[in-house]
């Protein structure tokens, strides 16, 4: 008579990625701890380790590096900004729908950072980014392929062949403009909560209209000063040459 019983393989498999999972995020997070106390480049590997109490071989199982512990969460954050952008309506136009969607991911941050990183750490390691000239290097290097991923969805979701039309990726290159000034200028403020970042960007989102869209002379002026403290020069008459 043959034994049936099932093998217990699958809860184990189940048990041994959990177990994978907790040693990754216990890196993540001491890493980043780490490097928002000390500083990005002061912070060795080992210091790393001695705070999880595990080898150097067991980080370099989970992290290529430093800098990919750093961009890890930001590769989170990332896709989950992707992800709401996919379910916005149809209806909505390009602006309409990345603004939509930024403005849900940040309000939903700490439910997507789950166990990963505390929403507190991940904001400061955001801000060590932008205040790390590596890193912002790095950061700005890996937007441009963001910004590319954006551009092909925002065409696919209007019907558009991005190769032929240009106005997908100039809407996303817009929006990520306004996504670098606002946390550039979060990163130097006072207000270091993800609220007073969504602010920030939902007022600035506000100004792309208006911003790109017709003159921002005031009111009557004539023409453009030739720098600051200078007046405008009356037109000169078509033709001329600057001759008596």
């Amino acid at each position: 008579m043959t034994d049936e019983r099932p093998a217990p393989a699958a809860p184990v498999a189940g048990l041994r990625e959990r177990r994978k999972r907790r040693t990754r995020n216990a890196l993540l997070r001491a890493a980043l701890a780490l490097f928002v106390a000390r500083g990005y480049e002061r912070t060795t590997v080992d210091e790393i380790t001695e705070a999880v109490a595990v080898s150097q071989r067991t980080f370099f199982r989970y992290f290529a590096n430093k800098e990919e512990v750093v961009f890890a969460v930001q590769d989170l954050v990332e896709s989950h900004f992707v992800a709401e952008l996919r379910a916005r309506p149809a209806a909505e136009g390009p602006l309409e729908a990345l603004r939509g969607a930024v403005l849900a991911a940040w309000d939903s941050v700490d439910e997507a950072l789950g166990e990963v990183v505390p929403v507190d750490l991940y904001v400061r390691s955001y801000r060590l980014i932008e205040s790390t000239p590596a890193l912002l290097a790095v950061h700005l290097r890996r937007s441009t392929g963001l910004e590319e991923r954006i551009a092909r969805l925002i065409a696919e979701r209007e019907g558009l062949d991005v190769e032929a039309d240009p106005r997908p990726r100039v809407a996303v290159a817009a929006f990520f403009g306004v996504m670098r000034v606002t946390g550039r200028l979060w990163g130097r403020g006072e207000d270091t909560g993800v609220e007073g970042l969504r602010r920030l960007t939902d007022s600035y989102l506000d100004r792309i209209g208006p911003a790109l869209a017709g003159s921002w002379r005031p009111v009557g002026s004539p023409c453009r000063p030739s720098g600051p403290g200078t007046a405008c020069a009356p037109p000169r008459p078509r033709g001329s040459h600057g001759r008596a």
